[in-house]
């Protein structure tokens, strides 16, 4: 019997924000998960921002290969107005269904129009948009305009179960693959908008783990949503904890769910964040768009991913590896891998290439170690571009400064090695073996009509397809005149001498 699939996803969990990193944290579901589990301790987002990440997860190809390059500003009206933004493009859900799964969905979507079902999905309910208040949250209900009155991650585990009920009356023949992705731990952090169970543990923590350097000087053009973070970081870390808390609690009552109706032991979990965040880290509150220029430093393109398997599927499926991995990954890799494990044919795409991570839990090492090859992982977001071969790491940008660094001497990114290229022949080898490598990736892995990398994406939201609106219309460019600036005193100019906005 082909095996169930359960994924968590969370919205903006830095890699940092695990109980096994931060003692502060009081997660033990996600504890238990992580001692039973494999942990991937070097898994990379494709995008550090929400949408394009998520896009990437259901299509396994890069951002230039999709079309969705920033967070979506989503429409608040039903299909068509509101358009889908991955049609034409074979998704998971499509994949599975096609191959014989029950698929469902409950949460934050935000990949287009959410007002029915998307393709693929027999089971569908979703936030409007793709976040906000976490009660009486924005919500689509039977097509309809809807708030839902309780806490939106208790929402749904609600909904959790009842795609439970309408599987076993409906679809129990089949498998079932069932996504919940949470709003959480996405601001906002206050006191209204978390149960007090939630924030009492946090009520007198400093976060001794949490690291509190000056702001980055790349936050000024940004610093509008969290200049209450930096001033207050102790009550914004109270508030970030209290809703993976709300995460953690859904995890344990849907594993609890799995047990009453008798389908945990054929149920693999996933857990995953969709970005990283940073809480201060490296001098930011923020993901990729928490800078300008945006930025692709580890703790905004590194994720938590926790693969779960039940001791009877263990055996079935020849898992013999739980150890933590500590070879990069790339989130590409998740459509091929939950394809191989429920034995469906993932599509014959060549921008859907990346390699199933099956074989680093079925071996004592991963399938690319045994054979002497490095592990090569991408990122992009706009104008920017990254690449991690081994502990070197490359950002190269359409506009703007190139960055290296060597993540086993410098793993806190405080020394970009290309500031030294003029003078260090070794760095300027590297940097050109990485670009050349870099450059030969996306050529594959990009298509005409999707690629962002000359586009004016700026972190401020996406307004249109890329096959409406290809040009400056799609982007929201935020304050670019003369006469906007003067009325803002407190924004600063980038190194192109334009002026954003947030």
């Amino acid at each position: 019997m082909r095996p169930n699939f359960l994924f968590l996803l969370t919205d903006d969990q830095g890699p940092w924000a695990v109980p096994w990193k931060m003692p502060e944290l009081q997660m033990p579901n996600l504890a238990q998960l992580g001692q039973e589990g494999k942990i991937f301790d070097e898994f990379y987002c494709a995008s550090p921002v929400c949408s394009p990440a998520r896009a990437s997860l259901m299509t396994g190809r890069m951002p230039s290969a999709h079309g969705v390059h920033d967070w979506l500003a989503i429409k608040d009206t039903t299909y068509p107005e509101s358009p889908r933004y991955l049609e034409g493009i074979d998704t998971l859900p499509q994949l599975l269904k096609g191959g014989g799964y029950y698929v469902g969905h409950a949460g934050k979507w935000h990949l287009g129009d959410a007002s029915s079902n998307p393709p693929g999905f027999d089971y569908f309910w979703s936030h409007r948009f793709g976040g906000g208040r976490y009660y009486n949250a924005p919500i689509w209900q039977d097509g309809q305009q809807a708030e839902e009155p309780g806490y939106f991650t208790d929402g749904i585990g609600r909904h959790a179960t009842e795609f439970f009920d309408q599987y076993q009356a409906e679809g129990e023949d089949r498998p079932f693959y069932l996504q919940l992705w949470t709003t959480a731990p996405h601001d906002p952090w206050d006191s209204e908008n978390h149960p007090a169970e939630l924030l009492a543990p946090y009520q007198d923590c400093e976060f001794p783990s949490v690291p509190r350097p000056p702001a980055h000087p790349w936050t000024r053009a940004r610093m509008q949503q969290f200049n209450w973070a930096f001033a207050d970081p102790q009550r914004a870390l109270a508030g970030y904890s209290a809703a993976l808390g709300g995460v953690d609690r859904l995890l344990g009552q849907v594993r609890e769910e799995l047990e009453k109706r008798g389908l945990a032991d054929n149920t693999i979990i996933v857990y995953q964040a969709d970005n990283g965040f940073s809480c201060g880290h490296h001098g930011i509150w923020g993901k990729g768009n928490g800078t300008y220029p945006l930025n692709f430093w580890e703790n905004s393109v590194k994720v938590p991913c926790v693969l779960y398997f039940p001791p009877k599927l263990q055996e079935e499926l020849g898992i013999t590896n739980l150890e933590t991995d500590t070879t990069a990954a790339s989130a590409t890799s998740f459509l091929p891998t939950i394809c191989d494990f429920a034995q469906v044919a993932k599509p014959v795409d060549p921008l859907c290439d990346a390699p199933s991570l099956r074989s680093r839990c079925t071996q004592t090492t991963g399938e690319d170690q045994a054979n002497g090859e490095v592990v090569a992982v991408f990122d992009e977001y706009g104008g920017g571009r990254m690449i991690r071969v081994g502990d070197y790491k490359l950002v190269l940008r359409h506009q703007g400064p190139t960055e290296l660094y060597h993540l086993g001497n410098d793993p806190e990114e405080a020394n970009n090695l290309a500031q030294e290229r003029e003078n260090d022949p070794q760095i300027e080898a590297v940097i050109s073996r990485l670009s050349h490598q870099l450059e030969e990736y996306f050529f594959t892995h990009q298509t005409q009509a999707f690629n962002g990398y000359e586009l004016p994406v700026t972190g401020c939201g996406q307004h249109e397809p890329m096959w409406i609106d290809k040009g400056t219309a799609s982007f929201h460019q935020g304050l670019v005149t003369e006469a906007e600036l003067a009325a803002h005193p407190e924004i600063e100019t980038d190194f192109s001498g334009e002026y954003w906005w947030r």
